[in-house]
């Protein structure tokens, strides 16, 4: 069973702000969460793959390739900033080293 004081500190390191009211009524749903999970650690899982969803899927987007594009020279002038062979473009991450 969770008491009081144990819900007292994961709202506060929720931040969150509770009455005590609603820290009995957390107590006790929260002991039934922990109950719960003690029932299902009974469950003989010794032959059972784990799993990340309920069903199969499968990715059907082509695999990634790398090829040179033909005029090379063109997309590059074409862009917004060229700069040499590569495309310039906004920076994105803050630096201290300016």
């Amino acid at each position: 069973m969770i008491d009081r004081a144990t819900v007292e500190k994961i709202a506060h390191l929720a931040r969150l702000e509770i009455d005590s009211g609603e820290e009995e009524q957390f107590a006790a749903q929260l002991s039934g969460i922990l109950d719960y999970f003690e029932q299902l650690s009974e469950l003989d899982t010794e032959n059972v793959p784990p799993t990340t969803r309920a069903i199969e899927i499968q990715n059907i987007t082509r695999a990634d390739s790398n090829r040179l594009y033909p005029d090379h020279e063109v997309l590059v002038q074409e862009s917004p900033a060229p700069e040499g062979d590569y495309f310039r473009v906004p920076r994105i991450l803050n630096s201290d080293e300016e």
